[in-house]
């Protein structure tokens, strides 16, 4: 790894990376100050949710809705969502146009003129992806640890909030990996943020599908977001083995493809 490189990477995404964890963070910070109102109405709450058809709280991600009434329930359904989809987009926007900025921006001349190997460039941006995902998903899971705490009437498990907020950082870091091998296969140099959005939404829309439909349930599984268990207020609740293994192997396998591919790729001038 280069470290000139990298703190010129660092310093380039910094805005980008505040600008994320700001929004995320106050997403979370207003959702959860309507907590104490949601509960002081709980029967109100209850008539309404009464009406709203079954599919639309699954898609949601609300299976039982006196789940809300938990405060680590009622983060869990209202606000992962935020670190779940607006998390990946960050983390697959980041990592699938880190490689390719220099090219379609035409100063990758200014880049190739430093005394640097592909190996340095690809380990040098690389680190900037995972320590901007890793920086993001700190700030926003210590946001939300303190408005739990905050807005909590009764203790919640702290281990499954740091279970959760693991199972986010994994899957935030599955697409990092995703959007670093995805640029690596794009033959001329453009930026592809439309379509790893797209794909992001599309396969959070497809976990949401199967959620939803139960004759196509098996769909899910080809989603990343089906291995991210959000029951956090179930006793059991725990650190899934093969869902970690899910997320650490995918990772590793994809960035290590992507690093094979980036060493025989042509870098437009």
């Amino acid at each position: 790894m280069n470290r000139n490189l990298f703190i010129r990477e660092l310093r380039s995404n910094a805005f980008s990376l505040m600008m994320w964890m700001a929004v995320i963070t106050i997403l979370i910070t207003v959702t959860m100050s309507v907590y104490g109102t949601f509960l002081e109405n709980n029967s109100k709450v209850l008539g309404m949710m009464s009406i709203i058809p079954k599919g639309a709280l699954l898609f949601k991600g609300i299976s039982n809705i006196n789940d809300l009434f938990s405060v680590l329930g009622f983060y869990s359904a209202n606000n992962v969502i935020y670190m779940l989809v607006l998390g990946s987009i960050y983390a697959i926007v980041l990592s699938s146009n880190i490689l390719l900025k220099e090219e379609y921006n035409r100063s990758a001349e200014y880049l190739l003129s430093w005394p640097l190997t592909r190996r340095e460039v690809f380990l040098s941006k690389l680190a900037v992806v995972f320590l901007n995902i890793f920086i993001l998903n700190m700030i926003t899971a210590a946001a939300g640890f303190i408005c739990l705490e905050i807005n909590k009437r009764e203790p919640f498990s702290i281990n499954a909030f740091m279970i959760l907020s693991l199972y986010t950082l994994l899957l935030n870091m599955f697409f990092g990996a995703l959007g670093l091998f995805i640029s690596t296969l794009v033959k001329r140099p453009k930026p592809i943020t439309a379509f790893s959005i797209g794909l992001v939404l599309i396969l959070y829309f497809i976990f949401a599908l199967s959620k939803i439909t139960e004759s196509i349930a098996k769909i899910g599984y080809i989603s990343p977001f089906k291995y991210v268990n959000l029951d956090t207020v179930n006793p059991a609740y725990k650190l899934e083995f093969f869902n970690l293994l899910y997320f650490a192997g995918l990772s590793v396998l994809l960035t290590g493809l992507s690093y094979l591919f980036y060493k025989r790729k042509d870098i437009y001038l």
